[in-house]
């Protein structure tokens, strides 16, 4: 498959609830277009778009893929998507190149957390929707109570245009409600049409109904003769749904069995007559020095490409998915990356189906391609011959389950880092730190599978085992009374001894680490000691009682005494550390914790679940409000402890079926309750044995 005009080239993003068939319908459409010779299937493992290894052996999508379709002489680029929550990020990098988007329901299931996000995901987007309910090859598969859900849930512009025919539990044929006939498949996707059936022409008639005045709702002219009881011809009616498709005005439900064939050969005949190609949103967002701005799409312009995705793969290399968004580009090409500055040279482009390469010598604009081996170019930059202009970048949400990671094996401590730098390239969901003040290598992501997936493309990618347990909380410690006490350091071992003297008064500091100041009188202690004095202090507060830093430490150096031989630094370094132990057993310390800001985002009517939960979590309720830009969410505002939110990314998604989002942020520490303090105390005493 080559160059393809820009005019005949579609982008669809496949969206839905994970299970829904999107890799099926995805797989189907490939079978019935011959771009395969047999109809892979998920359970088998064998599907074009699920190839990785860890979504053969886990049976779901992890990843997007591309899938392209010749259908009719139109190139149909099939974004196939996750569908499972913690790869979000991939549904995202789909979502900025595709036109349009397809979302599949289960005919059965019905309306599910997927469904919704899938819409909200696509109307953030941009783009135009289509629904694809499926499996109706299950006699549970209900088409009635699916519609009405999609028309309650999304409104009036969700209309029908294929529907089942259903004798008793079981579907006969499919209604087509623009032509008015029925269709039966084979097994290889071919149709046969005929009148529907008498007994059936009701139903159909109803539904018909529906289609036909979101039609009339399109323009005035239509309107005024669906009223007015003329017929729509058949040319108006597709010309129309292509324009509501386009406006978002209608969005079309098509109906099927994506393992069985059924309906697809409609979808992909929609597709081709009413989906919106590359040119027709008129312009692309770009970064400008005040915001975002508008760039219009030149498809005879100079070239200019986006990276929306990056694999690390071992065998190929680094591999740049790209949308060709002006011009035309050809083998060869060197592109400036306007993030970099750096030239590249695209001296093999390549089209993707799922895994498989085929080189091209060019690629339209609107087309999607790969390259592989750009050394200097990531995800999100933009690679333009003639104008410093970028691309919108893709935005990842934030991750906020965090493990520690901890090598299987002795010796793998250096491989860690280098393996999953590899994956950060490919997974900007990912966050991957040392934490210079646990000493610990902590990888955030998106929720526990995510993490055990990458765990799993960890060892088999880079050959390296880790394991991952919770990781520590960044303890602090203070003091709450102003004491003073003394320390004093003599040792005589021969010769030269050693002595220092020092008294000092400590109380609680201002600032976040040691405040030192000095009121010796007298030359009690010489001031060429002072600085000793200070930097013994600062290295004895990186432990506390329980083993934590200490902060927000005043200390005034007031007396001590000095010998003229045995006295240096190191002496009244000495001392300042046993002054500053004698403090702790008198200065009443206590364990400070992290506290942060926490907003979670949750449906009205899940907010008492909510802050029920929060109370578990010694969390403060600060205030609630209706939620920006979303209809029938609430925000509520609160502080929480960092130990308490540890596994709040899973508890959340659990106790709002996935609909629920949140937003932390440190803000400040504060002092741990006595009993949790007891507790933190003696995991700190254990750890140290």
């Amino acid at each position: 498959m080559g160059k393809q005009e820009t005019k005949k080239i579609r982008n669809v993003a496949l969206l839905g609830h994970g299970s829904s068939g999107k890799t099926s319908l995805a797989e189907a459409m490939l079978y019935i277009s011959d771009g395969t010779d047999r109809l892979g299937k998920t359970p088998d493992g064998n599907t074009v778009c699920d190839y990785d290894a860890e979504e053969i052996r886990r049976g779901f999508s992890l990843q997007t893929a591309i899938a392209p379709i010749t259908w009719k002489d139109i190139k149909i680029n099939m974004i196939d998507t996750p569908g499972y929550l913690d790869f979000v990020g991939e549904v995202a990098q789909g979502l900025r190149v595709a036109d349009s988007a397809v979302i599949v329901v289960d005919g059965k299931a019905g309306i599910e957390v997927g469904t919704e996000l899938a819409w909200d995901y696509a109307t953030d987007a941009g783009i135009p929707k289509a629904f694809f309910i499926n499996k109706f090859d299950d006699p549970e598969a209900r088409f009635r109570k699916v519609f009405d859900q999609l028309h309650d849930r999304f409104g009036v512009s969700v209309c029908p245009l294929v529907i089942p025919m259903i004798d008793g539990d079981k579907v006969t044929a499919f209604l087509d409600l623009i032509d008015m006939k029925s269709y039966t498949y084979n097994s290889k996707g071919g149709y046969g049409s005929a009148e529907i059936p008498e007994a059936f022409i009701p139903e159909a008639e109803k539904y018909r109904e529906v289609l036909f005045e979101a039609i009339a709702s399109t323009n005035d002219e239509l309107m005024d003769k669906f009223f007015g009881g003329e017929e729509i011809t058949r040319e108006e009616a597709v010309l129309a749904i292509h324009e509501g498709i386009l406006h978002g005005e209608i969005v079309p439900v098509i109906c099927g069995a994506a393992t069985k064939l059924w309906g697809v050969g409609n979808l992909l005949d929609i597709i081709e007559e009413s989906f919106p190609r590359h040119t027709a949103k008129g312009s692309e967002k770009i970064v400008t020095d005040d915001g975002i701005g508008e760039l219009p799409i030149e498809p005879d312009g100079l070239p200019s490409i986006f990276v929306f995705k990056t694999i690390a793969d071992p065998f190929v290399g680094k591999m740049s998915f790209f949308k060709v968004m002006q011009g035309e580009l050809k083998r060869d090409a060197v592109l400036k990356n306007v993030t970099t500055g750096q030239h590249e040279k695209l001296a093999h482009i390549y089209v993707m189906k799922g895994k498989k390469q085929t080189e091209v010598d060019v690629l339209n604009c609107g087309d999607i391609g790969m390259v592989a081996k750009l050394s200097n170019t990531n995800t999100n930059d933009t690679l333009t011959a003639d104008r410093p202009i970028a691309y919108t970048p893709i935005v990842y949400p934030k991750p906020y389950l965090s493990m520690a990671v901890l090598p299987a094996a002795k010796g793998d401590e250096d491989k860690i880092s280098g393996g999953i730098s590899r994956l950060l390239e490919e997974d900007l969901t990912l966050k991957f730190e040392n934490d210079a003040e646990t000493k610990q290598l902590v990888l955030s992501g998106m929720g526990d599978i995510h993490l055990d997936v990458t765990v799993a493309k960890l060892k088999s990618r880079s050959n390296v085992a880790v394991k991952l347990i919770a990781p520590k909380i960044p303890y602090r410690e203070t003091i709450t009374k102003t004491v003073q006490v003394e320390g004093k350091h003599k040792k005589q071992s021969g010769g030269h001894g050693q002595y220092g003297h020092v008294k000092i008064t400590f109380k609680p500091g201002e600032e976040d680490g040691l405040t030192f100041t000095e009121s010796t009188v007298g030359g009690s202690v010489p001031k060429n000691f002072h600085p000793a004095v200070e930097k013994g202090l600062l290295e004895a507060m990186q432990k506390g009682v329980a083993g934590y830093p200490v902060v927000r430490l005043a200390a005034d150096l007031y007396d001590g005494s000095y010998h003229d031989v045995d006295s240096s630094e190191m002496s009244f370094k000495m001392a300042a550390s046993l002054a500053y132990k004698e403090c702790l057993k008198q200065a009443k310390p206590v364990i400070l914790e992290p506290v942060g800001a926490l907003y979670v985002t949750v449906p009205e009517d899940m907010v008492g679940d909510v802050m029920g939960d929060l109370n578990k979590r010694r969390g403060r309720v600060l205030g609630m409000n209706p939620a920006e830009n979303k209809k029938g969410y609430t925000v509520v505002e609160a502080e929480v402890p960092k130990s308490e939110m540890m596994d709040y990314t899973i508890a959340l998604r659990a106790s709002t079926q996935g609909r629920g989002s949140f937003a932390y942020e440190f803000v400040r520490y504060e002092e741990v309750p006595a009993n949790i303090a007891q507790k933190i105390i003696a995991e700190a005493a254990k750890d140290a044995e």
